[in-house]
């Protein structure tokens, strides 16, 4: 649970984006010149992305498998998406301000940070990474 941020105002993509760069090690890009950024891990060519901004919507790694990934699609069948290209391998796109309350948001990108970090190799992984 992610104690206390419910009193900050609903997640927006301004909020999201603060939220992932939060995390240590974390830092935008911004490669196929899109209005909003993705939020990669890991030093320079290296790094890997852990989120996908967009206008209303955050795309997180939900699981190591589609299976596990799933789960999302059941539970919140209008606000969460198997994304383009990637979802095969546990990707999916949530939208912000919709049924999936905040605290999961948060939550699912806090998810898709841990699950990248545990993908990078140690020497690769950021200082304060906790895992």
């Amino acid at each position: 649970m992610v104690g206390g941020r419910g009193r900050q105002g609903p997640v927006d993509v301004a909020r999201m984006q603060a939220h992932c760069l939060g995390k240590p090690g974390a830092w935008p890009d911004n490669p196929w010149e899109h209005d909003h950024p993705v939020v990669k891990v890991g030093p320079g060519e290296r790094g890997k992305i852990f989120a996908f901004l967009g206008g209303d919507s955050v795309g997180v790694k939900s699981g190591r498998s589609r299976e596990v990934a799933d789960e999302w699609l059941l539970r919140y069948p209008q606000d969460a998406t198997v994304m383009a290209y990637i979802g095969r391998s546990g990707w999916n796109t949530l939208a912000l301000g919709g049924a999936i309350p905040d605290d999961e948001l948060l939550e699912a990108v806090d998810d898709s940070y841990r699950l990248v970090v545990e993908g990078l190799p140690k020497k690769l992984r950021p200082d304060g990474w906790d895992g």
